[in-house]
Formats: C-alpha cells, structure tokens, sequence
C-alpha cells in the first residue's frame, strides 16, 4: 500500500492557486439594515439545466451564512469597477456602491454581468461552504472584465495587434 502523502500547507495552495486567473464578483444579498455584498472571485457556472451556479463562501466571512439563507445576486464586475471590488472586499476604496432599482434582489447598477438565484443546495466545503444557486434572472452588456491572479487585479482588454492579451 503507498504511503500517504503529506497535504500541502494553507499557504501552499494558496501561492499555487493564486496563478490561476479569475474574474471577480461581489455577491449580494437583502439584510435587515439594507443590501450588502462580498467580493469573491470562487465562482463558476455548473449546469444549464437546471441553471445552477456555485459560490465558495469562507466559513470565516460576516456573509457567510447569507447566500445559503436566501434570494443572492453574483454581480460580475467590469475592468472600470476595482474600486468597488476592494471596498466590498473590506479594503481601502474610493468605491460608492451604487445599487439597481427596482431589482427584485439587491444588485450593483452596472455590473458587466449579473446572475440572480435562488439557494439550491450548499456543501461542506472544508474552511468554506460550497453554496449552488438555481439561477432565476440574469443580464449583461459589454466591456471587459475584471480579473484577479498573482494576488492583483487586472482585466482582459483588446490590444492594438487585434489580440486578446490577459495581462
């Protein structure tokens, strides 16, 4: 029988999975004080049918319980919208978060794509809870997108050669 390997440290995967690109959301959600919101950048589409989508919430967020309990919106930012990815992750921001009237769940007024749910299931997910919504409204327009790898912040943009470069 082989012997079993050690796990990686936290701060191993962290610096290995911190190369990996993504784009960057903040999920918001109604509370009794008004809307709210968290910036995540685990997020990914799962099934078209049913439409489901999966959010990772750190079991150590003040929101973590929040997607799980009710209505959410997973708001995809744009490459112009930073600020506002660091002021809902609880960073220095010149960010004022301006919301969508009329929304039926609290939603940023212009995010590049936004996905409304309904919580579907949630897992266990080790220092995270893995939370599947069935997607009820969604929207979108153009621009590019807002990514994070190497622990900052980019965006896709077109160049001047007529190639899409990431970085």
């Amino acid at each position: 029988m082989p012997e079993a390997l050690a796990p990686p440290s936290p701060g191993a995967l962290r610096a290995c999975m911190s190369r990996f690109a993504t784009g960057v959301t903040v999920v918001s959600y109604a509370t009794d004080s008004g809307p709210r919101g968290a910036t995540m950048n685990s997020f990914t589409s799962v099934s078209a049918e049913p439409p489901l989508v999966l959010v990772s919430v750190a079991r150590r967020a003040r929101c973590h319980d929040q997607p799980a309990d009710g209505p959410f919106c997973v708001n995809i930012l744009g490459a112009e919208q930073e600020q506002l990815a660091r002021l809902f992750a609880g960073a220095r921001s010149t960010a004022e978060p301006r919301w969508a009237e009329g929304a039926r769940v609290p939603r940023l007024a212009d995010p590049l794509a936004w996905v409304e749910c309904e919580p579907w299931r949630a897992y266990d997910g080790g220092d995270h809870t893995l939370v599947l919504g069935r997607v009820t409204d969604l929207g979108h327009r153009d621009g590019d997108a807002l990514t994070y790898a190497w622990s900052r912040f980019a965006s896709t943009t077109e160049s001047t050669d007529g190639i899409e470069h990431l970085f």
